[in-house]
């Protein structure tokens, strides 16, 4: 089916310009999708006379429609409200659903007489009493009921205590009530306007305000010691002590801003990724990091704003603001802005950072899981792909550094490191042909044109990324010799920069700074340094061997082109002692053979 069979040419003059919302249903009656709209007719519309303009998921879903219905209400606002409860009850398949793996548990005081403090993660537990959360993160939600049995008397049995119960005798106090973890009402010990009052902190401590429960042990203390009841007024202190103590480990943004949700929000071509904050008297209570796979050309405006919708009833917040970080034009019951300075910024960045952190996290995954990575080799080369954002797995690395010391015997490296492994059979040593003196940029540039002009003449295979030991200089001389043999573009290629170990990119003047625990940053260390390594072992040869040249050319008649065809033949002037005569006068001839003989026995 390519072509729209759904006659829109005589409904969609019948459609009414006022807000609403709509449902498309296909050929066998079901609701395929179900819409927002501030003016119903000109975005039903919209789908139709603008078909060609969709992308390929939207023109599928119009196709497909085979019969539509609307409702109008009166604001915007309800119409939000209208589509979040049809989708989560029809579940179109292509509308974005908000399905979550993990199961968030959920902190339950219960509705019964003693009322106890449970986990659930079943939000059909709403008939048992009242929910609070979701908590996305269960060790902050464990550290709260810590606290509130640090501080309550608060019941864990599972005992009926109804009056009837409780009178009839039915039960006996248990081992908890003797530790002083209970007061025993299920022997009419405490009363129950005494255990609601503790039960009535735990509710204002739930919703993220701390003050009434600490107003309630401050009065306590105060109480007990005007009646000189000092050891309890004690008791009530400390128990003051460990709520103010927790507080303090709380996230306090600023006691001034109250009640906030922060709402943040990036995207890529499949999915878009979202923080939630929510802030309850400067104090940040809740957090939640989520993705949403796209299922038509949805925008950040309109994903976000049904995610508002979502997180706010979720979490039942009822906060007058909303900061997020792209403006919205649309009545939310609450006053929407993008901060720009200030603790709301602050807040808002804060967000940003989550979701940023949770998409890069996600992509690196799913990058790792793409190329088959098994082992922890395979693992640092897609790291490293990602922080350096390059287009195939950098399997193949050649690393390049100059060694020279006071500009003498000039040397350049280059080491090959196959799947994150040094490949020394590949390894190449170059001495500047070109350069005259200690000129690293120009030693540079002819080494680097030098090997892959020959891998080009080969047509052997080119590296995936090539590393450079030197700061924007020695990059921008590397770069220059790609040019030159038109290879610049084809191949990645950074610098290394010793100092601070920045990353440098071509044509960029700004460093990228890794992680310095990165596995992808060691790799890029080890490279470098197994080049400087190969390179100082190697100029530190040429010296040695230009030192002994330098030497037998000492010898009278001896001059440096013999001294080298020696050298070469016999590698150490102790070698040479003990050649046999006869060798040497083959090699060099009977009167060089005897003056170089005379000059090491003079010199022994």
């Amino acid at each position: 089916m390519s072509e729209i069979t759904f006659d829109y040419k005589s409904v969609l003059p019948q459609l009414p310009e006022e807000p609403g919302v709509y449902r498309y249903f296909d050929e066998t009656g079901e609701i395929i999708y179900v819409g927002k709209a501030k003016n119903l007719k000109n975005r039903v519309s919209s789908y139709f006379y603008n078909f060609n303009r969709h992308d390929r998921k939207t023109r599928r879903l119009v196709i497909n429609i085979r019969r539509l219905e609307f409702t109008i209400v009166p604001t915007e606002y309800d119409a939000l409200l209208l589509e979040n409860t049809l989708i989560k009850k029809h579940q179109p398949r292509f509308n974005i659903l908000l399905r979550d793996d993990k199961m968030y548990p959920y902190v339950c005081v219960t509705n019964e007489r003693f009322p106890r403090v449970i986990t659930t993660r079943r939000m059909e537990d709403k008939s048992k009493g009242k929910l609070y959360g979701p908590f996305v993160n269960s060790r902050a939600m464990y550290a709260l009921l810590e606290m509130f049995s640090q501080l309550y008397t608060i019941r864990t049995c599972i005992l009926n205590l109804s009056e009837e119960n409780v009178a009839a005798k039915k039960f006996k106090i248990c081992i908890e009530y003797h530790i002083g973890n209970c007061k025993g009402p299920c022997e009419n010990r405490q009363s129950e306007e005494e255990y609601n009052k503790e039960i009535e902190q735990v509710h204002h401590i739930l919703k993220g305000n701390i003050a009434p429960a600490k107003q309630f042990f401050a009065q306590k203390m105060q109480d007990s010691a005007a009646k000189l009841e000092f050891e309890e007024a004690h008791q009530y202190k400390l128990k003051l002590d460990f709520l103010q103590n927790y507080q303090s480990k709380a996230t306090v943004v600023n006691p001034a801003i109250k009640d906030l949700d922060v709402f943040s929000i990036v995207s890529d071509e499949n999915s878009a990724y979202l923080n939630f904050i929510k802030v309850i008297n400067g104090t940040i209570t809740q957090s939640q990091t989520l993705e949403v796979k796209k299922k038509l050309d949805e925008t950040e405006e309109e994903i976000l704003t049904m995610l508002i919708v979502e997180l706010r009833q979720t979490y039942e917040s009822k906060a007058k603001e909303i900061v997020t970080n792209i403006p919205l034009e649309i009545d939310m019951k609450a006053e929407i802005a993008v901060p720009q300075i200030g603790d709301k910024r602050k807040l808002m960045e804060m967000s940003l950072k989550n979701v940023m952190y949770f998409q890069r996290e996600k992509a690196e995954r799913e990058a790792i899981a793409a190329s088959g990575a098994t082992n922890k080799r395979d693992r640092v080369l897609v790291k490293l792909k990602q922080d350096l954002q390059l287009k195939s797995l950098p399997r193949h690395i050649e690393c390049f550094d100059n060694s020279n010391i006071q500009g003498t015997n000039p040397v350049s490296a280059m080491v090959c490191f196959i799947n994150g492994q040094p490949s020394v059979r590949d390894y190449r040593h170059y001495i500047p042909k070109t350069v005259e003196g200690p000129n690293d940029f120009a030693t540079m540039k002819e080494v680097v044109g030098r090997r892959y002009s020959r891998l080009m003449e080969e047509k052997a295979e080119l590296p995936d990324l090539i590393i450079i030991d030197g700061g924007k200089g020695q990059l921008s001389a590397a770069c220059d010799a790609l040019k030159e043999i038109g290879l610049y573009g084809q191949i990645p290629i950074i610098g290394i920069a010793k100092r601070l170990e920045e990353i440098y990119f071509p044509e960029d003047t700004l460093p990228l700074y890794i992680d310095k625990k990165s596995e992808s940053l060691k790799l890029i260390q080890r490279c470098r340094d197994e080049a400087h390594r190969f390179g100082i072992t190697h100029h530190r040869d040429r010296r040695s061997k230009n030192f002994l040249i330098s030497s037998l050319e000492s010898a009278d008649g001896i001059g440096k082109l013999t001294a080298t065809k020696v050298l070469k033949q016999y590698k150490t002037i102790s070698n040479i002692k003990n050649a046999p005569e006869e060798d040497l006068i083959k090699l060099i001839g009977k009167d060089k053979t005897h003056r170089i003989k005379e000059f090491l026995e003079k010199e022994s």
